[in-house]
């Protein structure tokens, strides 16, 4: 297993020792989620695991931190950090907002996704998927839904980006002491197990059945937001995460595997991977470069649009993973030492390499076999955490 070196001559032990630590806790410490009412709290009889405060030493020891590959991935503040987009540099400060979306069937189509920079999916308990959407400049867009709850490892996802997180709900065991935490800037819906809730962010629409019919308004987020004094901009902490083509560029990836059809969870159906009870596939276009997205058997779309998902750039980020409970709820590894698989597509090629996490403040890190950040291209990005023990249920074609 391929080390990073974090102090330009020598690994630091305690590197090693906090990623494992880390990989340990979080495993204890995060996640699930079923499809009960959103006003529930979701809390369970038993709980063994490890608390959020020892937790949070483990992930913010500030010796481990993963310098070298920092030093690699540049913002030179006129691009997005998300998309590597031109942009004005006053919106280039501001922090995202991260939104937990329901996927269950019942659930969809979701509204306002198509206006998400990132996406994030990942299993849930009951073996389906849950995502995490992230939305630049949202001050435009009226609504965002259909909200589901919280699960840690979305969380340390969100914090990769020093996003804003909104949720509708939680799984308070694994949870709950992280979001109600200095380390979180959190908008919950007001449910148990939350010591500041949101009052003004989450509506319900009539048109749905409970507890599908949450979603996120726009002007009561932003009065939450300043009732809550948190921050608009990004704190100095922040790093960029992703190394993107320069303009009017494509990434050099020719020399790698064709990708065209890409199936998280394989092409049988009710596999235990998550992704393929959702049926979930994507679909590269060569025509406009973007991989557009499939699950429950056609095109997924955005409601208020009806137009299907698209992404110029899919990533496949393995995890290790495991269940927590008698429930169900799992548990994914958010911070590794550089010795997870990570896959990522675009322009309708594969580029392999490895992924790399110290701290909460740290993003992951994906660099190809030479050590190189892997260059994706301008836009938006889909990321599917893959949990190790079903990779091999992966198809690329």
């Amino acid at each position: 297993m391929r080390k990073f070196r974090t102090d330009g001559k020598r690994m630091h032990k305690t590197a090693v020792f906090f990623s494992t630590l880390i990989l340990g806790a979080a495993l204890l410490t995060g996640c699930g989620k079923k499809t009960e009412p959103p006003q529930e709290s979701e809390t369970q009889t038993k709980q063994e695991t490890v608390s959020a405060t020892e937790q949070a030493k483990a992930n913010e020891t500030g010796a481990v931190t993963n310098t070298q590959q920092a030093a690699l991935v540049e913002n030179d503040g006129q691009h997005s950090y998300l998309t590597g987009e031109k942009m004005d540099p006053e919106q280039v400060k501001q922090r995202p907002l991260a939104v937990m979306l329901n996927n269950i069937l019942e659930g969809c189509p979701q509204t306002g996704t198509s206006k998400a920079s990132i996406i994030y999916e990942a299993p849930v308990e009951g073996r389906i998927t849950r995502l995490m959407g992230l939305f630049e400049n949202y001050g435009d867009m009226d609504k965002i839904g259909y909200i589901r709850s919280s699960r840690d490892y979305f969380v340390y996802c969100a914090l990769e980006f020093d996003a804003i997180y909104a949720h509708f709900g939680q799984a308070t065991p694994y949870v709950g002491e992280l979001l109600n935490s200095d380390r979180v800037d959190n908008i919950s819906g007001p449910v148990a197990g939350i010591n500041h809730p949101a009052p003004n962010t989450f509506l319900r629409t009539t048109e749905r059945k409970m507890p599908h019919n949450v979603y996120l308004d726009i002007k009561g987020l932003q009065k939450d937001i300043d009732k809550m004094k948190y921050s608009r901009t990004y704190h100095d902490a922040h790093k960029p995460k992703f190394a993107f083509a320069a303009d009017g560029q494509k990434p050099d990836n020719s020399k790698g595997k064709t990708a065209e059809m890409l199936y998280p969870g394989g092409k049988e159906k009710d596999q235990p991977n998550g992704y393929s009870k959702v049926q979930a596939w994507f679909e590269y276009n060569e025509k406009d470069g973007k991989y557009y997205r499939y699950q429950y058997g056609g095109p997924h779309i955005d409601e208020s649009t009806g137009e299907q998902l698209a992404f110029d750039n899919v990533i496949f980020q393995y995890c290790y993973g495991e269940v927590r409970d008698e429930n169900d709820y799992l548990a994914f590894g958010c911070h590794g030492d550089n010795g997870m698989k990570v896959q990522v597509f675009t322009q309708g090629k594969m580029t392999e390499g490895t992924w790399s996490r110290y701290a909460d403040t740290d993003p992951a890190y994906y660099v190809d076999e030479n050590g190189d950040p892997i260059v994706l291209s301008q836009g938006k990005t889909w990321i599917c955490l893959i949990w190790d023990q079903y990779a091999d249920d992966v198809v690329i074609e």
